[in-house]
């Protein structure tokens, strides 16, 4: 059996745990530069605040039912979730950490155990040891504990947060139960698509023939289908590398100034490239595009990117931030006031097994000093940066309802009179 336990409104609740004023009360949370909501409390959801909804429209609407707004803490939220993931594996050996705020389990060797029982236990003592609420959903493929955690989510009175998929006749009600776009995997095109050929719930879905779903389909939705039907073919995935490494930032403050943009782009550049040496990996391609504020429709918009494909793979700051800096000045225009920019790296391949080339290769200093440059920035904190960074300003994020980093900054933890 497989079970998917997800942390509820997860960084609401994480701002609840050391702030209990806000329980009961309608709270969102915003994304980088408090630009629009991505958690929201179930009192925020019930007044209309949509996922992704961006704050400036929905104003009169936070003034009006007093909705509390938060800028997003991650540091808070990554400890946190370190916590729940740590008590989780204590149940079971057999995990796969799914996101900041959902891991999936097997119970391998428990066919004698109460497993509701277990994973009534498992949400009781992560709500008592860090404050955190859950739901369990558990069944016999991870499709289908996938869904029956939405069941838990969905009837936490009927269910006690815990909803055990163990028999036939619970899965076809909770397949009938759900629409399309509510199965794990399926998005919103090919809900369309399923919708268009009359299919109205998840069941519909299962019930169509597998040879007209495998070819009118992928062989991944002929999988989704089979794991409905209580057909295991999605075990747990171990921890991988990254495919690709991106560094993207909404400005504060619009940009128009070519030297101010290439800063923020080199700033990038070298996080991508920290990023990539960190999981030991070079990449063989980088991605630099800058972006407008396309919400100001009487300013003059402008978006570009450039795929550059690096002469030999590489890790070093120096590499990717040269190629960086000149994709910049090949894009930007002026009287244009940038909002965003990026520099996604990928093409990835391991640093201590690549391809060297003929009549090209990387200065064989960078990697020594590469290594120099992290250890230091590491212990004493990004004191080494190139020429063109500005040495004294250290850019942030606009975040103007950030709450204390309660658990991972000395000087905001809570005092007890």
């Amino acid at each position: 059996m497989f079970a998917l336990i997800d942390c509820n409104n997860f960084y609401v609740s994480c701002e609840r745990v050391f702030n209990p004023s806000l329980n009961g009360r309608p709270v969102i949370v915003l994304s980088n530069n408090d630009g629009c909501a991505i958690s929201r409390s179930d009192e925020a959801k019930k007044l209309g605040i949509p996922m992704g909804a961006p704050i400036f429209k929905y104003k009169s609407l936070i003034d009006k039912h007093k909705i509390v707004v938060l800028s997003s803490n991650y540091p808070l939220y990554a400890d946190m979730s370190h916590r729940v993931m740590n008590i989780i594996s204590g149940f079971t050996p057999d995990m796969e950490i799914y996101s900041i705020d959902e891991a999936f389990l097997k119970f391998r060797g428990y066919e004698n155990y109460d497993l509701f029982t277990l994973a009534s236990l498992m949400r009781n003592k992560i709500l008592k040891w860090t404050g955190i609420p859950t739901s369990v959903g558990i069944a016999p493929t991870k499709s289908l504990a996938k869904l029956a955690n939405k069941v838990a989510r969905k009837f936490p009175v009927q269910t006690n947060d815990v909803y055990l998929l163990d028999s036939d006749n619970k899965r076809l009600k909770s397949l009938t139960y759900f629409k399309p776009n509510d199965i794990w995997g399926i998005g919103k095109r090919l809900t369309r698509r399923l919708e268009y050929i009359g299919c109205k719930n998840a069941l519909d879905f299962v019930n169509l023939p597998e040879q007209w779903v495998k070819s009118n389909f992928s062989v991944v939705e002929l999988k989704i289908q089979q794991e409905l039907k209580g057909i295991s073919n999605l075990n747990l995935e171990s921890i991988k590398l990254k495919k690709s490494i991106a560094t993207t930032r909404s400005f504060d403050k619009p940009v128009c100034d070519l030297d101010k943009l290439k800063e923020r782009v080199s700033t990038f550049s070298l996080s991508c490239a920290e990023k990539l040496r960190r999981q030991n990996s070079i990449s063989n391609v980088i991605i630099v595009f800058i972006r407008s504020n396309f919400f100001r429709k009487d300013l003059k918009q402008h978006s570009c990117s450039r795929v550059i494909t690096l002469p030999y793979p590489t890790n070093s700051s120096f590499v990717l931030n040269n190629y960086a800096l000149k994709a910049v000045e090949e894009m930007f225009q002026s009287n244009v006031s940038y909002k965003k920019a990026g520099v996604i790296v990928t093409s990835l391949s391991p640093s201590d097994n690549y391809q060297l080339g003929i009549f090209e290769n990387e200065d064989y200093r960078h990697k020594p000093l590469m290594k120099i440059i992290d250890h230091i920035n590491s212990k004493y904190g990004d004191k080494i940066k190139l020429a063109n960074q500005d040495l004294t300003k250290k850019w942030k994020m606009k975040q103007e309802f950030l709450s204390p980093s309660y658990t991972t900054r000395l000087s905001d933890i809570i005092r007890i009179r």
